[in-house]
């Protein structure tokens, strides 16, 4: 308990099924030709997700803040609903915060 496995690239399984997701939620979010007005927030929060996981040491309660707002942000839009599923998996992985 407390450990972490290691893909053979190096790089934590979490890391790499959170990057998997965001992406797809990117690209689906990218295609979906409808505009909303909280779209610019699930980019920004998609891309945010993007950079923590590049840096490979994702902050349990920022992963968890952003999921909130692309969730909200996208809740909506069931042609999302899938992808969106696959990045809230992916953040549970990491775990739960801290308590206070």
């Amino acid at each position: 308990m407390g450990q972490t496995r290691v893909t053979g690239s190096g790089e934590d399984p979490r890391v790499t099924e959170l990057r998997t997701a965001v992406f797809r939620l990117r690209r689906e979010l990218a295609g979906h030709p409808a505009e909303f007005p909280d779209r610019g927030i699930a980019e920004d929060e998609l891309a945010a997700l993007d950079a923590m996981a590049v840096t490979g040491v994702p902050e349990i309660p920022r992963l968890r803040r952003s999921l909130l707002l692309i969730a909200g942000a996208i809740g909506s839009v069931s042609a999302l609903a899938s992808a969106l599923r696959d990045v809230r998996i992916a953040v549970d992985l990491f775990g739960e915060p801290p308590r206070r």
